[in-house]
């Protein structure tokens, strides 16, 4: 991998890691699309490694108050849904999964947009850890549909939880892509040289965490997110058919 990816991959990261440290999610909706057109190999192994690190520095910020139990459903669901997202990655070429990529943002900005009330309760935690598992094993976008289920909450609340099922779920993500074969030395090497933009991020957010307009930082990311899978939905259908 070229110095120009690196730097270039390395700047996308921190972006991701700003937002998820402002406002609960984000490393995977941002940089996985853009990742994806600049190096598909760093998706998903890498972005849910460093979604992970995002997640375990926004856990020890918020983990005062943080209620935990009734995640162990979403948790549950993440292991038949993210076993599905794995045979989805072995299976299809990559002119298809771009596409699925894009699509998985598409919905993941439109849900954000158009917000849901859902009860909270085993059944839709349940059915919200498999649409993660699915979303997170083919895109390592597994936040929007336990942050759209979660969205009722106290906002620090709402950042712990999704941290502590960020947590979990990626080791749940990273056993099963293990076991299926998609997950080499290369992809461990390549996260440990982007985890500096992750803790850049992480410490620019707490400077900025009380002093900026959450709902702008959304509206900006989800814009962003919106040209992203374009861009990412030209690219693969070129490769498709072209």
């Amino acid at each position: 991998m070229s110095f120009e990816i690196i730097i270039l991959s390395s700047l996308v990261i921190f972006v991701g890691a700003l937002v998820q440290s402002l406002i609960g999610f984000g490393m995977a909706v941002v940089s996985t699309p853009l990742l994806y057109l600049i190096e598909p190999a760093l998706v998903p192994a890498p972005v849910i490694i460093m979604g992970f690190s995002t997640a375990l520095l926004t856990l020890f910020r918020e983990g005062r108050g943080l209620e935990f139990s009734p995640l162990q459903y979403a948790l549950l669901g993440r292991i038949p849904g993210g076993i599905l997202g794995a045979i989805l990655l072995l299976v299809a070429p990559q002119p298809l999964l771009g596409l699925a990529i894009a699509a998985i943002v598409a919905l993941a900005v439109t849900l954000s947009i158009f917000r849901f009330s859902l009860p909270i309760n085993r059944r839709t935690l349940f059915g919200a850890g498999i649409i993660s598992g699915i979303f997170g094993n083919i895109a390592a976008i597994g936040g929007p549909p336990m942050a759209i289920l979660l969205a009722g909450k106290d906002p620090k609340l709402f950042r712990a939880a999704l941290s502590a099922f960020f947590i979990f779920s990626s080791l749940i993500a990273l056993i099963i892509l293990g076991f299926a074969g998609l997950i080499t030395k290369w992809h461990f090497t390549i996260s440990l040289i982007f985890l500096p933009a992750v803790f850049l991020g992480y410490l620019l957010a707490n400077r900025l965490v009380g002093h900026i307009d959450k709902q702008r930082v959304r509206s900006v990311t989800l814009l962003l997110c919106g040209l992203s899978a374009l861009l990412l939905t030209g690219k693969s259908l070129l490769a498709l058919f072209g």
